[in-house]
């Protein structure tokens, strides 16, 4: 008995002090002598993943060199467009606000969302007022992105179909209105929670911070910044192709083959057209592709291009934000910040796509390089 009572006070004791301590304070686990020991909260019980395992610290780095890859990309992009004159017209300008606005995601959005990643289950610990912030510039940048890259596929659109009518004039006009109407939406969009008390995004109790899960936010937001512009760009490129097509097909049948006395002379890299005289009459026979229309195929395949990555980086993660809201059901966290991150890359690939087609941008890399060593 005066054991018994020994052990029951003991227990009691023990039960005691884990109540002031709080649950973190000990975990049961057993060890190998089949004895249950206890293990201080701040260690990892045996068996179990330690916080930051080598396949994290990976993780991170590749998010951080992506985060310094995205700006210093973008950045030389902005600096490239502003030391050099020729590039102070349209299209540059499309391509100067696409920049800011990857910019402004690398500097401003993705450093804050890594925070929130290496933070114990994704929790939220910078205080409500910088989450409004946060999620403000995140919903901004994002969709201004995503518009700017609809507004550089309408501009090659229109240069390709109307280039008679479609003016320096006319495009410097028509891209100022795209790039005001872009950054409008995009802030309307961000700005809607706040202004009209659409949803919270800080979650106190939780330590979360997201946008804003009310369903009809949710369709709004997603709407207005990716599945409008996706129909945009996808009905631009179908257009950008059947051009394309009709003018191929067109100049195939205006070439009429030369008696086979004629000698016809031959030079792709200078002339675009030759012809020889027989008679009164001349005969014109083109030797390849024209330079307009070189152009032209450049233009539709980075076009092509751009919306493929577009499409490829983003609709993942706004699928995910259209039907979980509606649906009331959430993915997995680690498929959230995957496709997250998988959307913030596109504001890497961006600028490598467009200066990808141009040789301006490549002669303005060297050259600035150049000079400043």
């Amino acid at each position: 008995m005066p054991r018994a009572m020994e052990a029951a006070n003991l227990s009691v004791a023990s039960t005691g002090v884990a109540l002031r301590l709080g649950p973190e304070a000990f975990s049961s686990s057993p060890n190998p002598s089949g004895v249950i020991g206890s293990t201080p909260g701040g260690a990892a019980p045996p068996g179990r993943e330690p916080p930051f395992s080598v396949f994290s610290v990976l993780v991170v780095t590749l998010l951080v060199l992506l985060i310094a890859a995205t700006f210093l990309w973008n950045l030389l992009v902005l600096v490239t467009i502003l030391r050099v004159r020729a590039f102070h017209r349209v299209p540059h300008n499309l391509v100067a606000s696409t920049a800011v606005s990857d910019v402004l995601v690398a500097a401003l959005v993705m450093p804050l969302s890594l925070v929130s990643e290496l933070s114990a289950g994704r929790r939220w610990l910078l205080g409500r007022s910088l989450c409004h912030v946060w999620i403000s510039f995140d919903v901004m940048c994002c969709t201004a992105s995503i518009w700017n890259v609809a507004a550089i596929a309408l501009d090659r659109y229109w240069t390709i179909t109307r280039h008679l009518q479609y003016t320096l004039r006319t495009r410097r006009r028509a891209s100022m209105l795209m790039i005001a109407l872009t950054w409008a939406l995009s802030a309307l969009i961000a700005l809607a929670p706040l202004l009209f008390g659409w949803g919270e995004a800080y979650d106190a109790r939780l330590q979360r911070c997201q946008v804003s899960q009310e369903p009809s936010y949710a369709v709004f937001s997603t709407c207005g910044a990716f599945y409008l512009p996706l129909g945009v760009v996808l009905f631009v490129y179908w257009k950008i192709y059947k051009a394309a097509k009709f003018r191929f097909g067109r100049r195939c049948r205006a070439v009429l083959p030369l008696p086979s006395t004629v000698q016809v002379k031959e030079d792709p890299q200078e002339a675009e057209m030759v012809f020889t005289a027989r008679r009164p009459t001349v005969a014109f026979q083109t030797s390849g592709a024209s330079w307009r229309e070189q152009k032209e195929k450049r233009a539709a395949v980075m076009v092509g291009i751009l919306i493929g990555v577009f499409v490829l980086c983003w609709i993942p993660f706004f699928l995910a934000e259209l039907i979980g809201p509606l649906c009331a059901c959430s993915l997995p966290p680690i498929w959230k910040s995957v496709f997250l991150w998988l959307g913030y890359s596109n504001s890497f690939f961006n600028p490598l796509i467009y200066t990808a087609f141009n040789k301006n941008y490549n002669n303005a890399f060297k050259n600035l390089f150049t000079k400043q060593r």
